[in-house]
């Protein structure tokens, strides 16, 4: 069983590079964990429109959608509201969430803009944030968690068990002394006895030498197998130094 998902990385702060994203590799590696893949990755401006139409777009395409960012107190804070809309849902205050804010933060400094928080589409169900209290929310397929590395993280751990996983994806690493032009027409040959498998070459360039990882992935583990002992022995043809690595994803 195979289940797929999207993640949408909302903020300008983002796309101006004044902000490295690390949530998607995060999510990619855990929900693989989960059995769920990752096969697209958007990210999007602050825009309401521009993040519900990228929303809409994922939603049915894929099991499962993550957004991250944009559900802090400040006005450029827009993901809430643009997810409703493009449900086409009300946007109101969650009392629910409203006594999670209250949980955390002391009367006096609960004030209209941290409580905007709590502005969410109707009838959606809460993510909690155990780190910052203002928690993230799940409507449908949908889930909409903070930009926050560490609470993004929380917030994902919170809801994992919410997902109807399906079989990780399995894959073994063949690292190799040699470049991509040396290996290329046969990696290619192995990859066409293959149709079942994933089968990636990345180059790397360290202390003025080349190599390569040739990755290759899968839900077969011997098909996996098979096919990593056929990159070994050619690397070892063409008179390279190999080194395989077993892993998830």
């Amino acid at each position: 069983m195979k289940k797929t998902a999207a993640i949408l990385l909302i903020g300008n702060e983002i796309l101006s590079g004044r902000t490295k994203d690390a949530n998607l590799s995060y999510l990619g590696e855990k929900l693989n964990e989960q059995g769920v893949r990752v096969c697209e990755a958007r990210v999007s401006l602050d825009i309401e429109d521009e993040i519900a139409s990228a929303v809409n777009a994922l939603r049915v395409k894929y099991d499962y959608v993550f957004t991250t960012g944009g559900i802090g107190p400040t006005h450029d804070d827009i993901t809430s509201k643009s997810v409703a809309k493009a449900f086409g849902r009300i946007f109101q205050r969650n009392e629910d969430a409203v006594l999670e804010l209250e949980k955390y933060y002391k009367p006096a400094d609960l004030n209209e803009a941290r409580l905007s928080m709590a502005d969410m589409p109707e009838n959606v169900h809460l993510i909690e944030n155990p780190l910052s209290g203002a928690p993230g929310f799940q409507i449908e397929n949908v889930f909409v968690l903070a930009g926050v590395p560490k609470i993004c993280q929380a917030m994902f751990d919170g809801i994992k068990e919410r997902l109807d996983g399906g079989t990780p994806m399995l894959s073994k690493t063949v690292w190799c002394n040699l470049t991509e032009g040396q290996i290329a027409d046969q990696l290619l040959l192995i990859q066409s006895h293959y149709e079942m498998l994933e089968i990636g070459s990345y180059p790397s360039f360290k202390k003025g030498d080349f190599s390569v990882s040739i990755v290759v992935r899968g839900y077969e583990e011997d098909k996996i197998k098979d096919a990593s002992k056929k990159v070994s022995l050619l690397v070892e043809e063409l008179g390279g130094v190999y080194r395989e690595e077993d892993h998830e994803c």
